[in-house]
């Protein structure tokens, strides 16, 4: 089985580099499956879970938004932010969460505020909805 080159780059590091044999990401348009050949595409991504599979192995993880570059032979992430499954602390994204809708509730100066105080919700929403997700669960076999 061929395999396609997977980067994921945040403004702190390089998350992940390697080939792998297919990548399932969150797009604002909707999920997408990459395979190796896949039509070259550029797109923004949206909160959420992104899974890859190398070799047996299904690996989750998340990311908080970015873009994305994908090509026949490639697919590089430039996200936001991204947390491998076991670097979620559940705890801190469930405080964040409820501390941005109470400053959402109490204090909304302007729409922009709003605007960014719903973006950190859909972020650490999509932090736990992962991290329960994968929670009881290693690395899933294929």
């Amino acid at each position: 089985m061929s395999q396609i080159s997977f980067k994921i780059i945040t403004p702190e590091r390089t998350l992940f580099s390697e080939m792998v044999d297919q990548i399932t990401l969150q797009t604002t348009e909707g999920e997408i499956t990459v395979l190796p050949g896949h039509i070259p595409i550029i797109s923004t991504m949206s909160p959420g879970e992104l899974r890859f599979v190398q070799g047996n192995e299904e690996i989750p993880m998340v990311v908080l938004g970015g873009f994305v570059e994908i090509t026949k032979t490639s697919v590089i992430v430039l996200a936001d932010a991204a947390e491998k499954v076991e670097e979620i602390l559940e705890e801190r994204a469930i405080e964040a969460k409820k501390q941005a809708e109470e400053l959402r509730q109490s204090k909304i100066a302007d729409r922009e505020d709003f605007a960014a105080l719903s973006a950190k919700i859909e972020k650490e929403l999509a932090r736990l909805k992962v991290a329960q997700k994968y929670k009881k669960r290693k690395r899933p076999r294929l």
